[in-house]
């Protein structure tokens, strides 16, 4: 895969995560393109061809890698022909929601050889080879997705006017990819040794394998940690600057004021059904254990701590969390669960495992923000994976045939 070594490499999607990506591979010596799509380029893409972008923070991580700087890209655009055009690595860094719209404007412009990474993954690897059928796309490409963003960061906004300047909380030192099919598994991680958003992985503990994409949908810790915390919180959360949290709603964390031993036990038991449907499917998933999920930070911490190196205590105050959300209608819900909870109710539904946990999130989500998540959310047929006995999921997922 060394040809990909001296070839531009593409971010689409300008938020948190695609900004402080697009900097940090620029400010490890690639060539960095940015694109963004409008209506929402307006706001994210404003400035940055003049001023770069920003990165900080403290970065925190077991190994202390850090990179800060200013970053100034090749390439800022709203055109996404001129963004992939010869490009080797291309980048997808934005909300599963916008997925599809994003993957339909990209498919006629891929190339040979080039190579995807989705981060985070959440489906978006099955939805991409499903609308490259339909769309009858033969291009030769390598297609793969992460259980996690290479790092938390946060934009600078002030009065919704969002700067070009990100700073990162932590660096993950591990993370978890796959391939659709799994066959390009060994290309796709070696293609992380040419991506410096990566740098603190492949200089830290590694990547590591997962056991296909549906592997990979299930190891991403979002609905697991968000999803509880942020529906069983939510009095807290909603009553936060107006009842108690010195009257700045600005400062509420999920992680800091909601998480509570009975909140961690609804993860864990939330956590064994997804076990259980990895297993009844044939697939595997990122293995915790029952304790690392009472603590402050939940099982997030091994992404960038590994295991026993820091656990903060359910019984003490911690400054070490990431603030948010402020709202219901925030992603932890709006995203995590129609995205991460209906499939895997799906799943349980089509592979005989019962998801009571699971459900009863969806079910509270749907009244919450008025909404029925059931008919609303994603579908097994929506990623291209319905009415498939286990045998033909599994040689899809690893052989890339399908006979649906």
């Amino acid at each position: 895969m060394d040809y990909l070594k001296n070839m531009p490499f593409t971010v689409i999607g300008a938020g948190a995560v695609g900004k402080t990506i697009a900097a940090d591979c620029k400010l490890a010596g690639q060539e960095v393109r940015l694109y963004d799509a409008p209506p929402f380029a307006e706001k994210s893409l404003f400035n940055v061809a003049r001023t770069g972008i920003e990165i900080d923070g403290v970065q925190r991580n077991l190994y202390n890698f850090k990179r800060s700087g200013v970053a100034k890209l090749d390439m800022v655009t709203t055109n996404m022909a001129e963004a992939v055009s010869g490009a080797g690595i291309i980048v997808i860094a934005m909300p599963a929601v916008a997925h599809e719209k994003t993957f339909i404007n990209l498919i006629p412009h891929l190339e040979d050889g080039q190579v995807i990474h989705i981060f985070t993954d959440n489906f978006g690897t099955l939805l991409l080879r499903k609308l490259m059928r339909e769309l009858n796309c033969t291009k030769k490409v390598i297609v793969g997705g992460w259980s996690s963003a290479p790092f938390g960061t946060r934009i600078e906004t002030v009065g919704g006017f969002m700067f070009p300047h990100c700073s990162i909380k932590y660096r993950a030192i591990t993370l978890r990819g796959a391939t659709l099919p799994m066959r390009d598994i060994d290309d796709f991680m070696e293609t992380t040794k040419y991506l410096g958003c990566l740098d603190a992985v492949t200089t830290g503990s590694g990547p590591v394998k997962g056991n296909t994409v549906l592997d990979i949908g299930f190891s991403n810790i979002n609905p697991v940690i968000h999803v509880p915390a942020t529906i069983l919180g939510v009095s807290t959360m909603e009553n936060w600057g107006k009842i108690f949290g010195d009257f700045d709603k600005s400062g509420y964390s999920m992680y800091a004021h909601a998480l509570s031993p009975s909140i961690c036990e609804v993860q864990y038991n939330f956590y064994n059904e997804e076990v259980f449907l990895a297993d009844a499917i044939g697939v595997d998933l990122e293995r915790y254990e029952k304790d690392d999920f009472f603590s402050r930070r939940s099982v997030l911490t091994l992404e960038y701590m590994g295991r026993g190196n820091m656990h903060l205590s359910l019984d003490e105050p911690t400054t070490e969390a990431n603030v948010g959300p402020n709202s219901i209608y925030h992603r932890y819900i709006t995203e995590d669960v129609p995205v991460g909870c209906k499939i895997y109710h799906d799943l349980g539904v089509s592979y005989g495992v019962k998801t009571p946990i699971i459900d009863s999130m969806i079910v509270l989500a749907s009244v919450m923000v008025k909404k029925n998540y059931f008919e609303e959310g994603y579908t097994l047929d929506y990623i291209g994976i319905d009415n498939m006995a286990k045998e033909e999921l599994l040689l899809y997922l690893n052989e890339g045939v399908y006979n649906n």
